[in-house]
């Protein structure tokens, strides 16, 4: 298996864990946003939202940079690339049962024994 920062990778996890960063991360994938506008699509106050950038940059997965009165968050796709890392490595697993399982239904439909729906009646 690859190895990577484990402890790293745990936060990156956590980050992703949670359907309002997942959907802000989404939204930087389409440029810079302000707090207020990564807030905007949810039920939630600028606080609240606050938080979920504080771990989205705990992360590493954005960076917040100051403009005057303004805090603009950016996308940092680094860790991403890691977590995609850690993924592929199980992606032989889901492979080879997809092809195990395509397999055996192509067995089964050349198989003399087998009956098409309308010869059981």
């Amino acid at each position: 298996m690859v190895e990577l920062d484990e402890p790293r990778l745990d936060v990156v996890f956590h980050a992703l864990g949670d359907r309002t960063r997942r959907v802000m991360l989404r939204e930087l994938a389409g440029g810079e946003r302000t707090v207020g506008q990564l807030a905007e699509p949810f039920d939630i106050s600028l606080a609240a939202a606050s938080k979920h950038i504080k771990a989205l940059e705990n992360a590493g997965l954005i960076r917040r940079e100051v403009r005057g009165r303004t805090h603009w968050c950016r996308l940092e796709p680094g860790p991403l690339a890691s977590a995609d890392e850690w993924l592929r490595f199980y992606e032989h697993f889901w492979t080879g049962r997809i092809d195990t399982l395509e397999r055996l239904l192509r067995e089964e439909v050349a198989s003399p024994n087998s009956k098409s729906k309308g010869e059981n009646r």
